[in-house]
């Protein structure tokens, strides 16, 4: 079976090529039964052996993590849940820690169940993948006066120069929250929620991704909140260090026992405007100097979706901004005779780790979601575009590249493939990837 298995992987390699790739051979598919959202991540990582370690929702609910040797290209996968959910939310996030174990976070979608966390053993073999267990943090002490409990998303990071895990998610107050480890994992520490409206708002809930370093700081960006529930949804950045926040241009927030701060008081990266229309956010990834760079969505119409390039500029103290293209519409297949659920779900796109210049991006192209790559020579004001997938069956979305990829790696990307995605608790969706030599 396993022999089966790799032979399969390799017919697919050389068999589906995304039509118009500059390399004819390294393309293929993870997995055909897998679909994930983009506010978990890393949802894919590189391995410090570089091995990419991904994960996803099946269509019957399971969560399901995979590893590929990117030498050979076989896969194996694991169940890690079965059958928890029929949700895209719910996909897993990873994170390598020095110890060589990997940990596995990811929550049910809106429910009060919690987190759920999982490690593999020293060698990083996802076959190893120890049971999953089950926390519900901040209930005590911070549910009494941010009253809503309601677990979504998990993003772990680690920070080598504290020596602390930290993960991030929509926890207690439906505000984005923290919880740390400093074994790797074993035991969390009290929740924190970060980001809050004052007054308390429990029906508001700031929308964020996050990039790290990896050694002393994690960057912060996020909006008002949803752009469906926020007429006027804007962007704004900070970033974590030394048990304090900080804006854009270095200044100080607050300390960590100050949190949480009003998101106002944070950098901002986008004002919206009813004319220039409501944001949302796609990707953030860090430049070789630490400077931020940001990559969200502006819809001055539901139907009109225009993706934007921004980064933080030391010298002219501001954020730098420019439309990259327009992206069309939203692709889920709304049902005949129903209005769209979820108008701002965008094509999506992605940034390198290490090569702020290179990005991914998923735009409607005669009436079909399909991938390009783009390379910028100028900071984002124009862009080398190739073709990843041309005339395409599906629409292909949600695109991204593993973290902790260097500039010296090939590059990978990740994305889904939709046979249909009707709703996020009702798709049936490829998970597709191309290597860039």
């Amino acid at each position: 079976m396993r022999r089966y298995h790799f032979l399969l992987s390799l017919i697919l390699t050389i068999v589906w090529t995304p039509s118009g790739a500059q390399s004819q051979q390294n393309a293929g598919t993870l997995t055909d039964d897998g679909a994930w959202c983009w506010f978990s991540d890393p949802r894919a990582i590189l391995t410090s052996d570089k091995r990419l370690v991904t994960g996803w929702v099946k269509k019957d609910g399971s969560v399901e993590a995979a590893q590929m040797d990117l030498t050979n290209y076989s896969i194996q996968t694991k169940v890690l849940y079965d059958q928890l959910e029929v949700d895209d939310h719910d996909n897993p996030a990873f994170a390598e820690l020095p110890s060589g174990e990997i940990l596995c976070m990811y929550t049910w979608h809106g429910s009060k169940d919690g987190i759920l966390w999982q490690k593999t053993d020293r060698m990083g073999n996802i076959q190893s993948f120890s049971k999953p267990v089950v926390i519900r943090p901040g209930i005590e002490t911070l549910l009494p006066n941010y009253p809503r409990e309601t677990y979504t998303y998990a993003n772990p990071y680690y920070l080598s120069g504290e020596k602390t895990t930290y993960s991030f998610g929509r926890w207690i107050g439906y505000k984005p929250d923290w919880i740390k480890s400093t074994d790797g994992g074993e035991t969390w520490g009290e929740e924190t929620v970060i980001i809050s409206r004052q007054p308390f708002d429990p029906g508001n809930r700031p929308y964020v991704k996050y990039s790290s370093d990896g050694k002393s700081k994690i960057h912060l960006v996020f909006t008002d909140g949803h752009p469906r529930v926020e007429p006027l949804n804007s962007v704004y950045h900070c970033y974590y260090e030394n048990d304090a926040f900080w804006r854009s241009d270095g200044s100080r927030i607050c300390t960590v026992d100050e949190l949480p701060f009003d998101p106002k008081e944070a950098t901002v990266v986008y004002r919206a405007s009813s004319d220039s229309g409501r944001a949302w956010l796609a990707d953030i990834g860090l430049g070789e100097d630490g400077t931020p760079y940001v990559l969200y969505t502006r819809h001055p119409e539901e139907t009109d979706h225009r993706y934007h390039y921004s980064w933080y500029s030391t010298q002219e103290d501001t954020w730098i901004d420019y439309e990259i293209c327009k992206a069309g519409r939203w692709f889920p297949q709304t049902p005949p005779g129903e209005e769209e659920r979820e108008q701002h779900y965008h094509g999506n796109l992605t940034i390198h780790p290490s090569r702020p210049d290179v990005i991914f991006l998923s735009r409607q192209i005669n009436g079909r979601f399909e991938i390009e790559k783009r390379i910028t020579a100028d900071g984002g004001k124009t862009w080398d575009i190739t073709p990843v997938t041309t005339n395409s069956e599906y629409d292909q979305v949600r695109p991204y590249i593993p973290r902790n990829t260097d500039k010296n790696d090939p590059t990978l990307v990740l994305w889904m493939e939709n046979k249909e995605y009707v709703h996020y608790t009702d798709f049936d969706c490829r998970i597709r990837y191309w290597l860039d030599h």
